[in-house]
C-alpha cells in the first residue's frame, strides 16, 4: 500500500471496522484476515486490536469472551445501538466526501 492509502486508511478504519461488525460478531483476528482479504494486505493485527480497544472504550460494540479451542477465550465484539449510530454518521460522511471528490475530477461541476 502506498503513503496515500496509509494515510487515508487512517481516517477511515474505525468506520471500515464498525461495518464489518455490523454484519456479524468477530474477533480481532477474524477482523483483520478478513480486511487482509479483501485487499486490505498492509493491515497490522497490531493496528486492529489498538482500534477495537478504542471502539469499546468509546461504547460503540459489546464484547464477549467466548471459549478458545487454542489458548485463552477471544473477545467478540459486536456492534450494539450506539456503535450502529455512529457508523451510519461514517456512511453519510463518506457519501458527501465521494460527492464533492467526483465533482472535483469532473473539473468542479
Amino acid at each position: 500500500m502506498g503513503k496515500q492509502m496509509t494515510e487515508i486508511l487512517k481516517g477511515t478504519l474505525e468506520g471500515i471496522v464498525l461495518a464489518v461488525l455490523s454484519g456479524r460478531p468477530a474477533y480481532g483476528y477474524e477482523i483483520t484476515a478478513w480486511l487482509r482479504d479483501q485487499g486490505f494486505s498492509d493491515i497490522a493485527e497490531g493496528t486492529i486490536y489498538a482500534l477495537l480497544v478504542r471502539v469499546e472504550r468509546h461504547g460503540f460494540v459489546d464484547v464477549e469472551k467466548v471459549s478458545s479451542e487454542k489458548g485463552p477465550p477471544r473477545k467478540v465484539y459486536s456492534l450494539n445501538t450506539r456503535g450502529r449510530d455512529y457508523l451510519d454518521e461514517f456512511w453519510k460522511t463518506w457519501g458527501f466526501l465521494v460527492e464533492r471528490l467526483e465533482q472535483l475530477r469532473e473539473g468542479g461541476r
